[in-house]
């Protein structure tokens, strides 16, 4: 498998999803602006939204693909398939009581995770409301991603980077067009997650059926690798839920401040990780992938080169994307987000969050990496103790950094215990002898911060002659924003060929 055309189409797709995103919120805050009941949307939706991420795309995955990658390798496509089934099945089962419970507690759900809601009825009530709407996304999604992780360990990458797609394309046309057919208005952002979870799990079953996996969901709970899975599934849980954990903490301590914050801290959020989900979620599906089909084979090797050209290419990407999101900072926020009821205000409150969240992303982007080397050798209590470390440190810095910079402080408590989550995985991987640091890692390091200064000069030197305020037509501060943007690439890009640096080593595995 070619590594790097493989990165670069499943990139792409997620570049194509987080500009539809990004649109969709640019939608959102111009229909809806800035209020009690986008706050009440944000909050109610990261709570399944949360769920998803907790047990699918983190501890699931984890524990799920390893597995399976052994089962295609080494037994036989009928154990496959049974093992496929009872897993759906057990999925189908689990949630749909979790389902019926969240619907049941929603109250208690939105006094928990947005405490200081419960100082206004109306905005306590539509949040539970939206809730209850949107659980059923929890099973929806939760199959989407069962079948995402199966196409990703057949080297279909780019199908399902495209689902989460159709679910922007499906809450911009929704809001667009039907947003007065509800009163409030709010709440058709919450159905058309739940029509956008069904068209995006139906949308995978045709390349399912192309690799013969299309398989109808069993009640077997008794089967060997679900057995596995389970048996896995405790320990990835507790470290992957870390991060979750955080969050939740984070909209506790927002919905305690100025009315506002939540959704301040939510436009940050949409824009940190939109780099994160381009580099760091991209890179991490594939190396998962290939240091799992490594470890499986016993290539130790191969493994670490996998995983020293990851790290690698994790620093050449997400170097200048932490520097172009600090100094465009407002910029973008004005350019994506500054329209209707989005106020300076707003503008000012928000570009205070993302400029601390980026002091963090490169971290963000390499613990993604060095934690899927964990994970696809299946030693999973090392990143769950770091994790759970982290997080600890996160909800202490919380309280001391909100006293001085208000919702923005957690960025910044984000941001440094992202720091010290990647510099404490790094260094159990260098213990044991999985990744390295000499002189030849040293040279390019350095020679990568002088490309680093070389563009962040151009960068500066061009807002001074090509300004992008006191601009009215969208498209020429469009235009003006990717023509500073690519010009700046090219500068860092020639930069980098004439340092010596490159990515094109080693990546044909």
């Amino acid at each position: 498998m070619n590594l790097l055309k493989s990165l670069f189409s499943l990139s792409f797709m997620t570049l194509i999803s987080r500009i539809l995103g990004f649109f969709r919120d640019l939608i959102i805050a111009h229909i809806f602006g800035v209020s009690i009941y986008t706050d009440a949307f944000f909050v109610a939706f990261k709570i399944p939204n949360l769920l998803r991420r907790l047990f699918f795309e983190g501890a699931f995955s984890q524990s799920f693909i390893p597995i399976l990658i052994y089962y295609k390798s080494n037994k036989k496509i009928k154990y496959t398939k049974d093992f496929i089934a009872s897993l759906s099945g057990l999925i189908i089962v689990l949630l749909s009581i979790i389902i019926i419970l969240g619907i049941t507690f929603s109250d208690d759900l939105i006094k928990f995770s947005a405490p200081g809601f419960t100082q206004s009825l109306q905005k306590f009530k539509i949040s539970c409301t939206l809730l209850e709407i949107m659980f059923p996304y929890v099973l929806l999604v939760s199959l989407s991603s069962l079948y995402s992780s199966i196409l990703n360990s057949w080297n279909y990458f780019s199908i399902p980077a495209f689902a989460p797609c159709i679910l922007n394309i499906t809450i911009i046309i929704f809001s667009i067009f039907f947003n007065s057919f509800f009163k409030p208005s709010i709440l058709i952002l919450a159905w058309s997650v739940i029509v956008g979870g069904v068209i995006q799990l139906v949308y995978q079953l045709p390349y399912l059926s192309q690799i013969n996996m299309l398989i109808f969901p069993k009640f077997n709970f008794k089967d060997i690798g679900l057995l596995k899975v389970l048996k896995k599934i405790g320990p990835s849980l507790i470290g992957s839920s870390a991060n979750q954990i955080s969050l939740i903490f984070n909209t506790i301590f927002s919905s305690l401040l100025s009315s506002g914050s939540i959704s301040w801290m939510y436009y940050a959020d949409r824009l940190i990780e939109f780099p994160i989900g381009i580099l760091g979620v991209s890179l991490s599906t594939i190396l998962f992938t290939s240091l799992s089909k490594s470890y499986s084979k016993n290539k130790l090797k191969e493994y670490k080169q996998l995983l020293n050209w990851g790290c690698r290419i994790a620093l050449i990407l997400s170097l200048p994307a932490s520097i172009v999101l600090f100094i465009l900072a407002k910029p973008l926020i004005v350019i994506l987000f500054q329209y209707g009821k989005f106020t300076d205000f707003d503008v000012l409150m928000t570009q205070k969050a993302l400029e601390l969240y980026s002091f963090g992303l490169v971290s963000f982007v390499l613990v993604k990496i060095l934690s899927s080397a964990f994970y696809a050798s299946q030693e999973i209590h090392i990143p769950t103790r770091i994790s759970l470390f982290t997080l600890l440190i996160t909800q202490i810095l919380n309280p001391c950094l909100i006293f001085y910079f208000q919702h923005a402080g957690l960025a910044l408590s984000f941001s440094i215990s992202g720091w010290i989550n990647c510099f404490l995985l790094y260094w159990k991987l260098y213990q044991k002898r999985l990744i390295y640091f000499n002189f030849n890692e040293l040279m390019f390091i350095f020679r990568l911060l002088i490309a680093i200064f070389s563009m962040t000069f151009v960068l500066i030197f061009m807002l001074y002659f090509i300004p992008l305020y006191g601009i009215n037509s969208f498209v020429t501060k469009i235009i003006r924003l990717f023509t500073i943007l690519f010009i700046t690439g090219i500068i860092y890009l020639i930069s980098l060929y004439f340092l010596g640096i490159s990515f094109l080593n080693n990546l044909n595995k």
